[in-house]
């Protein structure tokens, strides 16, 4: 019986181990699958530098609706939530990356894992860190839009709504505001910073505003409804720590971009990325570690989709 129980113990030892993400977890099944992905990514940000930014924040967008599950990519459910629509974009890179990956691993690579890559991928691929992406997620077999337009931040909100959001995934307000950074990269519509560059508030820069207004109508249902303007002015296409000396002077693009310097608990973090791009960049990358742990589906859990965009 005791020689039964210890074999059983070590049975569920292996069991457990195995169920844990690795950064090695294809090393055997799939040695050459990172570099694919890798090779597709830079060819898709060498395309169009925007690129980065929007692979970026899909992962992101993944992570806070049930965990880093490639829930994002099914075809119907979250890619319809307001936060999305029209404006979550990449989807046909990393369909792209993964049929390439299916050529040589089929079956092996999950969709899950590959956005987590991906994000890393176009982060280096503009002058942003690396981090070690730890893998072995599994992909889900349902998405819910209604789940991610409760889950997934606005640019409305305010500095307390986004320290929550981001409490309930684990993360501190540091985190919060590293991640934020990554809008040192990519472009906003119109729609987005309205409010804010017309009501003639204290926390805008007035010149700042003259210029965003011009590219943007003043009432909604305009043909300008669509247009895009870079989240950070001076370096759109770089990742650094512009996007932070934009907030200390009061050029946020977005309003949830400002409330991190608006005379609130996350000025001082503000204020010390806007001096030191390398403290930044570390964080940035210790955030997006422990943001591609939230909740994935692990061991038999879920799938590994053939295709991302739909189920099994």
């Amino acid at each position: 019986m005791r020689k039964f129980l210890i074999v059983f113990m070590l049975l569920l030892l292996s069991s457990t181990c195995k169920a844990k993400l690795s950064s090695t977890f294809y090393d055997k099944e799939c040695p050459n699958g990172l570099a694919t992905i890798r090779n597709a990514i830079r060819t898709a940000v060498s395309r169009e530098r925007r690129m980065a930014a929007s692979l970026i924040r899909l992962h992101f967008h993944d992570c806070f609706v049930q965990g880093c599950d490639a829930s994002v990519l099914l075809e119907d459910g979250e890619r319809n939530a307001l936060q999305n629509k029209g404006s979550a974009r990449g989807y046909e890179v990393i369909d792209s990356a993964k049929a390439q990956v299916e050529k040589i691993c089929p079956g092996v690579v999950s969709c899950a894992d590959i956005l987590a890559v991906a994000a890393r991928d176009a982060s280096v691929a503009v002058g942003g860190p690396s981090w070690t992406v730890k893998l072995g997620r599994r992909d889900s077999t349902t998405a819910s839009s209604s789940l991610a337009e409760q889950e997934l931040p606005r640019f409305t909100d305010s500095l307390d709504s986004l320290v929550s959001r981001f409490a309930n995934k684990g993360l501190s307000a540091r985190d919060m505001v590293a991640l934020s950074g990554s809008h040192t990269l990519g472009q906003a519509q119109c729609s987005s910073f309205r409010g804010r560059i017309y009501n003639n508030g204290s926390d805008i820069d007035v010149g700042f505003a003259s210029t965003r207004k011009r590219r943007c109508p003043a009432t909604s249902g305009q043909p300008g409804d669509s247009n895009l303007a870079p989240l950070d002015l001076v370096t759109p296409n770089s990742f650094d720590n512009n996007y932070f000396k934009n907030l200390l002077q009061k050029k946020g693009p977005l309003q949830s971009d400002q409330v991190l310097f608006s005379g609130g608990s996350t000025d001082s973090i503000v204020s010390e990325y806007g001096r030191s791009s390398a403290t930044f960049k570390s964080d940035f990358a210790s955030a997006m570690i422990k943001m591609g742990n939230i909740g994935p589906l692990i061991g038999s859990s879920g799938q590994i989709r053939r295709i991302c965009s739909a189920v099994n």
